[in-house]
């Protein structure tokens, strides 16, 4: 599937983000992740990226759509993609839908995450990510707990950073931004059919079950435990005896034919009846008849 996923800062984005990478098998393609990789790379468009961040610009959308052509090229991306993070403005969108209608990758599902203000305010306050491998929790909905608490890339503990936006005083602008530029991108999409909205407050796993429900995709849900049935054998008729190999019979010799007749011929006369004393005897008793 081909998905991108809508919401304000703190709505969840990237948690539900990696429970679809994770559940799904395709990649969360994030243009953060994309511009500090090609940066990093120290490619052609990661070097005029870096000229734009060190001069205090934002990176032109031409760019930022070259990383993501870029991106979905790769072979992991054959069989889908979850685009965190953009697009962020109409301008975007558009620019975003010429881009996947010449790789022939058009968007199946667009879902917008609802949260309460409030809410989001309490949960970006909450938000950590690790300085290693970038993954992100939340210390009030989704600590690291279990095999997740341990980072993939150290083996270790992960290393809870707090982004420096990432606190009540900038939270309102942020939220008034993202009002202003990217809630129109949500008529957009409704006119293109590809809109869905979730209520994406609660228990975590809740929330992934209604974006299971939004997308049709049954692999998001938690399969229910089934018990076995042992399978019945099928009862085999018994196995017939195997036939034993007659040996071939030597063609017979002349004489051994000549003999063979014989034999038949003697065995004839032997079992025939004897006629004259059968006759005989019935006349005898036709005649014993008449006298008495």
């Amino acid at each position: 599937m081909r998905i991108v996923l809508l919401g304000a800062p703190g709505s969840g984005k990237g948690t539900q983000s990696q429970r679809l990478v994770e559940r799904l098998g395709i990649p969360q393609i994030s243009t953060g992740d994309l511009l500090r990789a090609a940066v990093a790379r120290g490619s052609e468009l990661g070097r005029q990226a870096k000229e734009a961040m060190d001069a205090g610009r934002l990176v032109e959308d031409s760019l930022v759509l070259g990383m993501i052509a870029e991106r979905l090229r790769e072979p992991d991306a054959r069989r889908g993609f979850i685009l965190d993070g953009f697009p962020r403005n109409l301008a975007q969108a558009h620019a975003l839908e010429r881009l996947l209608e010449s790789l022939k990758q058009p968007l199946d599902a667009v879902v917008q995450l609802e949260v309460d203000s409030r809410e989001l305010v309490r949960r970006i306050s909450g938000r950590r990510s690790c300085a290693d491998c970038g993954r992100v929790f939340n210390l009030l909905t989704s600590p690291p707990l279990g095999a997740g608490a341990v980072c993939p890339k150290t083996g270790a503990a992960h290393r809870l950073v707090q982004r420096p936006d990432d606190n009540e005083a900038t939270v309102t602008e942020r939220l008034r931004v993202y009002d202003e530029k990217t809630r129109p991108l949500i008529e957009f999409y409704r006119a293109r059919g590809l809109l869905q909205v979730i209520d994406a407050e609660g228990d975590v796993d809740e929330v992934t079950r209604r974006l299971a429900q939004a997308l049709h995709a049954p692999a998001l849900r938690t399969p229910r435990r089934v018990a076995k049935r042992p399978a019945r054998r099928a009862a085999r008729a018994p196995a017939r005896p195997a036939r034993k190999k007659q040996p071939k019979r030597k063609p017979a010799t002349r004489s051994a034919r000549a003999r063979s007749a014989a034999q038949r011929s003697r065995t004839r006369r032997s079992a025939a009846p004897r006629r004259g004393k059968s006759a005989r005897g019935s006349s005898r008793t036709r005649g014993t008849r008449r006298r008495r």
